[in-house]
């Protein structure tokens, strides 16, 4: 089998998750880790267009436009070196056992592959993952060869972001931080209670959590420059929501210790699909409004200094799906005591809803040559005000607004 059609069959198949920045916007129906289902129904667009086309390629190679921590979009390529797995995860299209093709690239037919790509100009980075085969420590060293090869034999410079395998070694973990830019490990659940439902062969402490710790510490004990480009990689991980029974303050309790422990850049919360021929292909999907809050709230976390003490919990350990969850804590803390937008200081700021680190910078750099005194000033600097007014004073005054007439 040629390369673009290993990469063709990876794209319908492989457990692809979400890897890079990406918008809260409502998203296609997913599989388990986040692989698009396939669309079932009749094919009525248009005549096809050279755009088209092009959008088309990109969907059969398994490449997405991905938001990179710095804000350009990039097409991404996202595929794996082995479809094959001996691992037997209950929720995973390609665990052992289940039937289907595997495919299998070498580290340097995969980084030839990819450099053919990108020099025709279809693609500017790879998101790279594996099954297990041989051992995680062997798998581990075959992704670390292949973006080594990107690196040092074709002088690609662009984005590489690298799956961790369970169990990797330290001196894996600092080779290949040598090399790219992000590095990921799925903990997949919040705890080894709940893991042992969903993958009852990964061990969640040493497996899953201790690489992501030792990360970190490569990160706070060792120069950056030894990193990619002069700097140590950033880190996410992901979460698979609602296949065994996990609530959100057990995903939230977890997401929150490696925002603030681990330094992550971003938790993952990929809603459950059930797969056929696997053993929980009887259970229902998850809820995606569910997800969409566990998203909000993590956030709230890396960019907002919330804790996890904060949120508005039900008594049986979820999140209201019916507001949002910054909404939710200021009507209880700040719909009697306003906040002064004058005199707050950022981190005030940054608790109103509809105030971003974005806009919290540029109330401050507007307080140090004037006052605030209505809505008008604030729009004039770009804070957006509609989700604010019941919460804030401007000079001393709550802000006027016209009550829904409904």
């Amino acid at each position: 089998m040629d390369s673009i059609s290993k990469f063709k069959h990876l794209a319908e198949n492989a457990v692809l998750e979400p890897a890079e920045e990406t918008s809260l916007r409502p998203a296609p129906q997913l599989a388990p880790c986040g692989i698009p289902l396939t669309d079932q129904t009749p094919n009525r667009q248009p005549p096809i267009s050279k755009q088209t086309q092009a959008a088309s390629l990109h969907k059969d190679l398994g490449i997405h436009h991905a938001k990179m921590p710095g804000g350009k979009t990039i097409p991404l390529l996202k595929t794996m070196l082995t479809s094959a797995c001996e691992r037997n995860c209950y929720y995973c299209p390609f665990r052992a056992g289940r039937s289907g093709r595997r495919v299998t690239f070498k580290p340097e037919e995969m980084a030839q592959s990819f450099m053919d790509l990108y020099r025709a100009g279809v693609v500017e980075g790879i998101f790279l993952s594996s099954g297990i085969i041989k051992g995680s420590i062997n798998t581990q060293e075959r992704l670390n060869i292949t973006a080594e090869i990107l690196r040092k034999k074709h002088h690609f410079g662009g984005y590489i972001h690298l799956k961790v395998m369970p169990g990797a070694e330290k001196e894996q973990l600092r080779q290949a931080m040598r090399y790219v830019n992000r590095l990921s490990v799925n903990l997949e659940a919040p705890n080894d209670k709940r893991l042992a439902l969903l993958a009852p062969k990964k061990q969640f402490l040493a497996e899953l959590v201790r690489p992501l710790q030792m990360i970190e510490e490569i990160r706070q004990n060792e120069p950056g420059h030894m990193g990619w480009n002069g700097r140590w990689p950033s880190t996410t991980t992901q979460f698979v929501v609602g296949a065994v029974g996990e609530t959100d303050l057990e995903l939230l309790s977890t997401s929150e210790y490696l925002y603030k422990q681990v330094r992550i850049a971003r938790a993952y919360f990929s809603s459950f699909r059930p797969v056929a021929d696997t053993p929980l292909e009887h259970l229902p999907p998850s809820n995606r409004l569910r997800e969409h809050r566990l998203y909000q709230t993590s956030f709230l976390f890396r960019d907002y200094g919330f804790d996890l003490e904060d949120l508005p919990f039900t008594q049986e350990g979820n999140l209201p799906l019916e507001i949002d969850p910054k909404l939710a804590w200021a009507q209880s803390h700040l719909q009697d005591n306003p906040v002064e937008l004058n005199r707050a200081e950022r981190q005030e700021l940054l608790r109103i809803p509809g105030i971003g680190p974005w806009g919290a910078d540029s109330i401050l750099s507007a307080r140090r040559v004037g006052t605030l005194r209505d809505i008008d000033d604030l729009r004039h600097i770009g804070v957006q005000t509609k989700r604010l007014k019941p919460f804030v004073l401007l000079d001393g005054k709550r802000p006027t607004f016209q009550l829904p007439l409904w």
